[in-house]
């Protein structure tokens, strides 16, 4: 096959779009197929032209607002057009679809070229955490809009699959991520690294991922709370600076990545999540292929990751006390710590990547025959007011 891929952010900028992506490309280059990626140009840097088989194609691009690590494309429909018209790909992949993807689109159905919508971030819910809360309809109605006029809309979690339901996105399928367990593993754990961290060998909780304002990691001051550990915060973002102000006696690594972060996660005792607008949550499977056993909210993602009681536990969103009661359960009871992380462990050893990879091309070819059947245009799409989830 040939495939576009239309990525909202691409290399350097790494987070969970970019890092599904780059696992796509790898597999589509296992079997030998052809691959463009089209994204906007990266901050300060010119970015990579090549990725494997892809050919990278940048498109001018200026800062999200406060947070100008995120790039939004400033093209339209009729550029992606003639991009994707040039190309001629098989099938259209809209990754974490929004700015560039609304314009993406709209492209591919005017060209009659089938496409796949892969849900991964939930923009809308952003809003109020940076304190425009009254732009989240307009969000919704954004999304709608664009999963309605996708072939298909690929969400990668149970939760994630009825919210979309709920606000009509028709043609839905789940489509969960994979996990390297040759990457993250237990065995990487370093008794040095806990001892830098840990000199009086306190217990180690952690954090891993985007410092931002919608991963809540400001509410790991709460775990102050609990006596004899340390808390270790591995990542960067914009919410830097406030959250080390916010907590004093925490380590914070810098932003971690590939053998250094598998590393930093086997080395963690207890790894806590608190973002509540997770639509999947990679850093909780890590973490689990780590031997890491993990808190987070009962909400989104970590809802199909976390076996409560099992290979950690879910709190009710907001309830911060009863995040401290899990943390404390697992620090004062090192057995179940310990049989919570084996059971983590063995929970992700069959969600390798090429699984989930070979599954999204069975999407790909559902994509491509849905098209051939029932052609989508793009005047035949009515534009609806979304309904809040």
């Amino acid at each position: 096959m040939r495939v576009a891929l239309l990525a909202e952010s691409f290399l350097p900028h790494a987070n969970g779009v970019t890092n599904s992506l780059l696992r796509v490309i790898e597999h589509l280059g296992r079997r030998g197929d052809e691959a463009l990626v089209i994204a906007p140009e990266a901050k300060g840097s010119a970015g990579p032209v090549r990725y494997g088989i892809a050919e990278v194609l940048r498109l001018p691009a200026m800062g999200w607002p406060g947070y100008d690590d995120v790039r939004v494309s400033l093209s339209g429909a009729a550029r992606i057009g003639r991009l994707l018209d040039d190309y001629s790909p098989d099938v259209v992949h809209l990754a974490s679809p929004f700015m560039l993807g609304w314009a993406g689109v709209r492209a591919a159905n005017e060209l009659g070229l089938p496409t796949v919508a892969v849900y991964q971030t939930e923009v809308p819910s952003y809003a109020d955490r940076y304190r425009v809360g009254w732009g989240e309809p307009i969000l919704w109605d954004r999304l709608l809009n664009i999963h309605r006029r996708a072939g298909l809309t690929l969400a990668p979690s149970t939760y994630a699959m009825r919210q979309l339901e709920a606000v009509g996105v028709p043609r839905l399928r789940l489509w969960p991520r994979g996990v390297d367990t040759r990457r993250f593993r237990p065995d990487r754990r370093d008794d040095a690294l806990r001892r830098a961290w840990a000199p009086r060998d306190e217990v180690v909780v952690g954090y891993a991922g985007r410092l931002a304002a919608e991963k809540r990691v400001e509410d790991l001051a709460r775990l102050s709370e609990i006596d004899g550990i340390r808390v270790v915060v591995i990542g960067d973002g914009p919410a830097r600076s406030r959250l080390e102000a916010l907590l004093p006696d925490a380590t914070f690594t810098g932003f971690l990545g590939g053998d250094e972060l598998a590393r930093a996660l086997a080395s963690l005792d207890v790894f806590v999540h608190c973002g509540e607008l997770e639509t999947f949550c990679q850093g909780i499977q890590e973490a689990h292929a780590a031997g890491v056993p993990v808190l987070a909210p009962r909400r989104g993602g970590p809802i199909d990751l976390v076996d409560p009681d099992h290979t950690g536990y879910l709190y009710e969103p907001g309830r911060l006390d009863q995040m401290v009661a899990g943390v404390r359960t697992l620090v004062e009871d090192r057995e179940r710590r310990e049989r919570f992380g084996a059971q983590a462990r063995i929970s992700v050893e069959a969600r390798t990547w090429p699984d989930v990879c070979e599954l999204l091309m069975g999407y790909y070819r559902e994509a491509i025959e849905l098209q051939a059947e029932t052609p989508v245009r793009p005047w035949d799409v009515l534009e609806h007011e979304a309904v809040r989830p």
